[in-house]
């Protein structure tokens, strides 16, 4: 055999020599020989006793007997069914093979005998077979000693297993029926089944078809639902393999048994202040179910999303809310573990799903008369609690209600109304009865009196959810005034003010005490400012009313003793007094803030704020989404467990990032940052590329010199702005160029330069061309504007010629006629001279007398009508001139016009 002659070569190996241990391998040999070759019962059963004692004591022969014992004991459990005595040796000396011996903890190379043995028995899938077979068995030790070794091997070979469980038929069936088995194999049975669900998705399926949820319930009410033990906790853990990332089994649960029974087991029964650690582990698993359960499924399965908004419907229905708020908000003796989770199921159960929003804001805690909306519970939890678990999880709450709810923003906002003096400086126990805005107002300004910044900041974590993405609540909150400490103090102060001022406390107590505590309260403060001031330009010019602040701000980006994170956010909020500027006021513009930036800092270091901030630890290793680790049995200790942070830890000053940091710059929080850098990068390179348009220098070189000519002086003032405007776009392409080098190299690491516009010469260069082109286009209208009127001019001139050739018409007309009365009257002189001659002188005088008369006549006529021919062809020559400038078709318009107007001269000239 080959496996045999390895084996026996690994105890060679393991005790230095074939002769050494041969004691015990000789030893396991005859026990074997007699097993197999034995012809008693009685001895046989003996040979098998001793060898399972010698083999549960000694590793050499746990080696020994797996390089040659592993045939011989599967064939007795295969032929020997019947002698239930050897079938018990049997598997008891199986199960002695494949355990560990730990007497003495050797080297760490050392061979395991127990691991080898595992992996020798896993080969053969009919080995799981027959032990699979023997789960029928009515012996009550059969089925122990085979549950106990298919677990051993499931721990050691699980993919083997797993593999040869799958290929045989009825498999998990038979596994499934010890559920029902006698309490120690029922046990046994869920540890297997709960290692056989964790990864393999086939078996889940088969699982959940064998009726596993019916069971796995039933087992828990008869153990006494999350008063039972540790099997409580391995049925629930069975359960969440079922269901973690399986949108078909959460679709089954639903539709079959319901969550009625799931949620009963919050339900707490008998002394509700008695909280064992089992009992909270108990708990702790049933928030993970119903974790499980919001979340819908895998991110790649389709149903992921339908899926979980129905079952975030069917909780609610289901009353869950109540419960969860009666564990992690009224039950104040619950272990933290507890509040803690069910405070985050109360976040997830709310997100995104109008229904359950509105049903939050609308329960109310405690009994008549002191009843409460539970929001208020809420923010008091945050700004009470001395645990730092605690208030984060309170704050998911308020992220997750606030998250793309404006009608919850709007109605949070509007509780917003300052508290007289006298309950402003009061403690914070005494506001039982406060609104839930007069409360967070409260809490922002607690410090005022007590230094209490820690509360100050927890209010502004709350404030900013309320005002993110948000613009009606953050004008509204903007108008909010505090009144001071005391009255002697001044005026009232704007909230806005006021917060910026608790920055600066902050950073001054930083200072002088060195507590590394209020590591996280600058970053929270800086953070709603950031949320604030973003596309919002009032909050803007509201920051910058107050000269300080400004100035504050330049020097907190510079100071070397802030964390990174203040750095950059500081970097952005002077970025956002940029960007989102609208003022135009000398000083508060945002070329103003882009000069001050500039010379206080320098941009090279102010964008290099952004890109330490960027490979900090928070900001690099962010993740899209909390992922909480299954309870196991390994982890569920831990988990009950869970206290504060080790304050004492957090003395180290090099420790910034503080745990609270982790869950408040959150993925949206980080990816928000990222793209407002981008734009204040591009959004300053844009400022530096164009010139302030209330900047106006006159030079005394403009002034008009004395002797000086009009013309002369025009000149000179051309060419003297045409060389400033030429200095302008050099100097503007230079700064441009400057600042686009700085940006892109102080965010070389992090930015994308294929995101920008091109370089800043460029960019000037394209300000000059969109100038050049609005000039063109002034000119092109101004043209078109001509041109119509020259139109115009030239159909009237069109009109007045038809009309002129009209008159010539009739003129050449009548002239004709005369001409005919002319022939007439010669006829009649002819006739009159034939008939005789005594008359003739009288004649011939009269005739020249009316021809000249005539004639006299007729040059009058034409002679005026030329002059008035002349003038009309000097307008249309100049006209024809100025439409030929304009593209026009001259001799089209003047088609038609004329043509007969040559004939009635050339009568005249043959006449003549």
């Amino acid at each position: 055999m080959d496996l045999a002659s390895r084996y026996k070569g690994v105890v060679g190996f393991v005790f230095g020599n074939e002769n050494s241990g041969s004691s015990e391998d000789s030893y396991v040999e005859r026990l074997l020989d007699r097993i197999s070759n034995g012809v008693l019962a009685e001895d046989r059963r003996t040979a098998i006793a001793e060898l399972q004692s010698v083999v549960a004591e000694s590793r050499a022969a746990q080696l020994a007997f797996g390089a040659m014992g592993f045939p011989v004991l599967m064939g007795v459990l295969k032929e020997e069914q019947d002698d239930v005595e050897m079938v018990h040796g049997a598997l008891e000396t199986l199960v002695s093979a494949v355990t560990s011996i730990d007497h003495a903890k050797g080297a760490t190379n050392e061979v395991q005998p127990a691991l080898m043995n595992t992996d020798l028995l896993s080969r053969e899938s009919e080995n799981i077979s027959l032990l699979l077979s023997l789960l029928s068995e009515e012996d009550f030790y059969v089925r122990y000693y085979t549950i106990q070794i298919l677990t051993v091997l499931l721990t050691n070979s699980p993919n083997r297993l797993q593999e040869a469980i799958l290929s045989t038929p009825r498999g998990i069936t038979r596994l499934m029926d010890m559920l029902m088995d006698r309490e120690v194999i029922r046990n046994e049975a869920l540890l297997l089944l709960t290692y056989l669900t964790r990864e393999a998705e086939e078996i889940q399926k088969i699982v959940v078809f064998e009726g596993a949820f019916e069971k796995i319930f039933s087992i828990i009410k008869e153990e006494g639902g999350s008063e039972g033990g540790v099997v409580v906790q391995d049925c629930l853990e069975l359960l969440n393999n079922l269901l973690r990332s399986n949108a078909s089994n959460q679709v089954l649960l639903r539709e079959t048994i319901g969550f009625d029974p799931l949620i009963s087991i919050l339900k707490l029964r008998g002394s509700t202040y008695s909280f064992t650690q089992q009992k909270t582990i108990n708990l702790l698993g049933v928030l993970e179910t119903i974790n499980l359960l919001i979340m819908g499924g895998s991110e790649a399965d389709p149903q992921k999303d339908s899926n979980k908004i129905t079952n975030k419907t069917v909780l609610v229905q289901k009353k869950l809310l109540d419960y969860l708020l009666m564990l992690g908000v009224e039950s104040q003796w619950a272990p933290i573990a507890v509040r803690c989770s069910a405070l985050r199921c109360i976040a997830d159960l709310v997100a995104g799903h109008p229904k359950n929003l509105d049903a939050l804001s609308s329960k109310v805690l405690g009994e008549e008369p002191q009843v409460e909306s539970a929001l208020n519970s809420i923010l008091r939890i945050i700004l009470r609690t001395s645990s730092m678990q605690e208030f984060i999880a309170a704050d998911h709450v308020f992220k997750n209600f606030c998250e793309k709810n404006k009608d919850g923003q709007a109605m949070l906002a509007s509780t917003l109304i300052p508290q007289p003096n006298s309950m402003t400086h009061s403690p914070l126990d005494e506001d039982v009865n406060m609104p839930f805005g007069s409360m967070l107002l409260h809490g922002l300004a607690l410090s005022e009196s007590n230094g209490d910044l820690e509360t100050c900041c927890r209010a502004a974590s709350v404030l900013t959810h309320i005002l993110k993405d948000n613009t009606l609540c953050k004008e509204r909150v903007l108008r909010i005034e505090l009144e001071a400490p005391m009255p002697s103090l001044g005026a009232p102060e704007l909230l806005l003010h006021r917060i910026v001022r608790y920055l600066a406390v902050t950073s001054s107590m930083k200072d002088q005490d060195g507590k590394s505590g209020y590591s996280y309260v600058q970053p929270i403060i800086l953070k709603l400012l950031v949320t604030w001031l973003a596309d919002c330009p009032s909050a803007v010019q509201c920051f910058l009313d107050s000269r300080p602040h400004l100035t504050y701000l330049l020097e907190l980006v510079s100071n070397t003793s802030s964390t990174v994170y203040v750095r950059g956010l500081a970097a952005v909020l002077l970025g956002e007094c940029v960007i989102y500027n609208k003022s135009s006021e000398s000083g508060k513009d945002g070329f103003s803030i882009a000069d001050a930036i500039s010379q206080k800092i320098g941009l090279t270091s102010y964008f290099l704020k952004f890109d330490e901030m960027q490979r900090s630890f928070l900001f690099s290793s962010v993740k899209p989404a909390q992922s909480h680790k299954p309870l196991t049995r390994s982890t569920a200790s831990s988990m009950a467990e869970i206290e504060d942070v080790d304050e004492s830890a957090l003395s180290d000053e090099k420790n910034e990032d503080h745990p609270i940091l982790t869950s408040i710059f959150d993925a949206q929080f980080v990816s928000f940052v990222k793209s407002l850098e981008l734009y204040i990068r591009d959004n300053i390179v844009d400022v530096y590329s164009r010139p302030k348009s209330d900047v106006a220098v006159v030079p005394a070189e403009m002034e008009q010199k004395g002797g000086e000519s009009d013309k002369d002086y025009i000149k000179r003032l051309k060419a003297f702005v045409e060389k400033q405007c030429s200095e302008i776009q050099k100097l503007l392409g230079r700064n441009a160029t400057l600042a686009e080098d700085l940006a892109s190299t102080g965010g070389s690491g992090h930015s994308q330069p294929e995101l920008r516009v091109g370089s800043g010469s460029d960019r000037v260069q394209a300000e000059a061309l969109r100038r050049d082109l609005q000039e063109a286009s002034q000119r092109l209208e101004m043209l078109k504007a001509e041109k119509a009127k020259i139109e115009s001019e030239a159909s009237m001139y069109q009109n007045l010629a038809g009309k002129l050739e009209s008159d010539l018409k009739s003129l050449s007309d009548a002239y004709n006629s005369l001409e005919q009365t002319n022939l007439h009257l010669e006829k009649e002189v002819k006739a009159l001279k034939s008939g005789g001659t005594s008359t003739s002188p009288n004649i011939e005088a009269i005739k020249a007398e009316a021809r000249e008369e005539a004639q006299k006549e007729s040059e009058a006529e034409l002679n005026d009508l030329l002059v008035c021919l002349g003038q009309e062809q000097s307008r249309v020559e100049k006209l024809s001139a100025r439409l030929s400038e304009l593209g026009e078709d001259v001799d089209k318009l003047l088609e038609g016009i004329g043509d007969d107007m040559g004939l009635p001269e050339d009568d005249e000239e043959e006449e003549d």
